[in-house]
């Protein structure tokens, strides 16, 4: 194990008790190469077999900042010097805090950089993992330094994605490669819409901005699970493996990476069948309805005539035109055989909506019924899947379903 010498004086709140400063590695996995990417560079005091996290040490907020920036320091050069002896290195994940980057630019030194040069290392292989804190320094000022590292090659990552430092308004201003977000949030999201929304969120701005997800704190394989639910490309934990003084094969966790996807793939291609089927059945039970009926003159009295034979998860429908006015009103279930119309409704604007022009692109005499991705309704905040249906040329029928198989898959 390479330890840490130096000829400075460590600070006293380390608490070294015959200890040494070593770096350790915590690996980080990909879902697309099943392979170990890379390790998050962590500050270890060691005695023998002895191991104590320095945690506490960077979380104190009474250290000097400059006794904060030597022990950083100090661990950083150990990993960069490790890492150059490898001919196939792997990333290094290594933690600044915004008031360390924006010390050392006042200071007129990039660390990283320098120990980049001196160890001829790729910049491609550093990500600059950007951690939570209390910062009060100029977001512009911060951008500009986050930049020079960019130039350089490095990756940029945000961590603790929900919380403190890492508003969405910081992360849209710093526009970083990686998104890690705490297994906190995806173990919330397990049970509580609220968070399972604010996640998906983070999936979709993630995407937008080109991004990856990566989820640290997997323990457990339903963590893995929701994990790969949410988006995670990349994963972290103790499931895994804890910080450790050295480097792992690189496929040493496949097998179990393997397994898991093919989980989730059967998990999430059997619910989509599911709704998929859902969908099917309503179109063929509106064109049975069309046979007897006809199509919708006065939209009302037509979808009164349906509801009799609208099976039950349905909760409301209405017909809209295929520019997005809804013709008719709301009609919303009140019990198995009763319905509340809502006329307030008629005329109402849908076009807005990011799936309705997707889905009347796709809506046509093969395709006639195409069914949304789970999301919240906007009056009964219910988890709902709304089914598009091609009910005549021009003419849109929306049905919307309780999505009770969510409720029943969700891990």
């Amino acid at each position: 194990m390479n330890e840490c010498r130096t000829s400075k004086k460590l600070p006293e709140a380390l608490g070294l008790d015959d200890e040494a400063l070593a770096a350790f590695y915590q690996p980080i996995i990909a879902m697309d190469t099943r392979r170990i990417i890379g390790y998050e560079v962590l500050g270890r005091a060691v005695k023998g077999d002895s191991v104590r996290s320095l945690g506490p040490f960077f979380g104190d907020e009474r250290v000097a900042l400059e006794d904060h920036i030597l022990v950083d320091r100090l661990l950083r050069e150990q990993a960069f010097a490790k890492l150059a002896q490898l001919e196939e290195p792997p990333m290094l994940f290594i933690n600044l805090k915004p008031s360390w980057i924006y010390r050392n630019e006042e200071l007129g030194e990039l660390y990283t950089l320098m120990l980049l040069d001196k160890y001829g290392i790729d910049p491609r292989r550093i990500v600059i993992e950007i951690t939570e804190e209390s910062f009060n320094g100029s977001m512009d000022g911060l951008r500009a330094v986050i930049d020079i590292y960019r130039s350089r090659g490095c990756l940029i990552a945000i961590d603790d994605v929900g919380s403190g430092f890492s508003s969405t308004d910081r992360i849209a201003h710093i526009q970083p490669n990686l998104l890690k977000i705490d297994i906190h949030m995806i173990k919330k999201s397990a049970t509580h819409d609220g968070y399972f929304g604010v996640l998906r969120s983070f999936s979709d701005l993630a995407e937008h901005i080109g991004a990856s997800l990566l989820v640290e704190g997997v323990e457990t394989r339903e963590d893995l699970a929701r994990s790969i639910q949410a988006g995670a490309r990349y994963v972290q934990g103790f499931m895994f493996a804890k910080a450790e003084p050295g480097f792992r094969d690189p496929n040493c966790f496949a097998p179990m990476i393997e397994a898991e996807l093919e989980q989730h793939l059967q998990r999430f291609l059997g619910t989509e069948r599911y709704w998929q089927g859902q969908a099917e059945q309503l179109a063929d039970q509106l064109v049975e309805i069309v046979k007897t009926a006809g199509y919708p003159v006065n939209a009302d009295e037509w979808i009164e005539g349906l509801t009799p034979q609208i099976y039950e998860p349905c909760i409301r429908v209405y017909l809209c035109s295929e520019d997005g006015i809804q013709l008719s009103s709301n009609f919303c279930r009140e019990s198995a055989k009763t319905w509340k119309r809502e006329e307030q409704y008629r005329g109402i604007n849908w076009s807005w909506r990011p799936y309705f022009v997707p889905n009347l692109v796709q809506l046509n005499e093969r395709r006639r019924s195409i069914v949304s991705r789970t999301y919240t309704d906007l009056d009964s905040h219910a988890r709902i899947r709304t089914v598009s249906i091609l009910a005549a040329p021009g003419l849109i029928l929306f049905m919307d379903l309780q999505d009770m198989e969510r409720a029943a898959m969700r891990l």
